[in-house]
């Protein structure tokens, strides 16, 4: 069994900003697959089991995603190893991934999260590069991952987001 989780905050004023770059990561994976998420929230998250992977999309805030992973990791008895984690990073060129078996929170609380709850850094993840330089100089930290995309990176987005859906499926199988 595996786990995906993508990283996000819940409601519709996150929709589209940086910080949901996870969220929206599978939604664009369940509409290509053709599937609907469960909206009836299960362990604090909304899901979507199909055939042996469950996806996730936690409905705690950012900083609390553990508590969902942790979750159904243990209900379903899905080990570290198998749970794929797809979260934004605004240290990476903006439309750039990278793929880790393991590894520090560096900086990112969704992972320290992660990290504090299933009392591991041994689980692969994937980060999505959010950064644009010029807008977190102006606006800080806090408000620029929760930014919306600009015009520009919007037009990028589903070349990244079918990337994303490659990594997916590698993962799966």
């Amino acid at each position: 069994m595996k786990l995906i989780v993508g990283l996000g905050n819940p409601g519709n004023q996150y929709n589209f900003t940086r910080h949901n770059f996870g969220f929206l990561a599978l939604d664009f994976y369940a509409k290509v697959k053709g599937w609907d998420w469960d909206t009836t929230p299960k362990f604090n998250a909304i899901y979507h089991k199909e055939g042996d992977t469950i996806f996730i999309k936690p409905q705690t805030f950012y900083n609390e995603v553990g508590q969902a992973a942790q979750a159904f990791s243990h209900y379903y008895k899905i080990s570290p190893a198998d749970i794929f984690v797809l979260a934004d990073d605004f240290n990476l060129t903006f439309g750039t991934t990278r793929y880790r078996e393991k590894g520090s929170a560096g900086g990112n609380n969704g992972l320290k999260s992660l990290i504090k709850e299933l009392n591991t850094e041994n689980f692969p993840r994937l980060r999505l590069g959010t950064a644009n330089d010029e807008l977190r100089r102006k606006i800080g930290d806090t408000d620029f991952v929760l930014s919306k995309f600009t015009d520009e990176e919007k037009g990028e987005l589903p070349n990244i987001l079918r990337t994303t859906s490659d990594k997916i499926d590698n993962f799966i199988h």
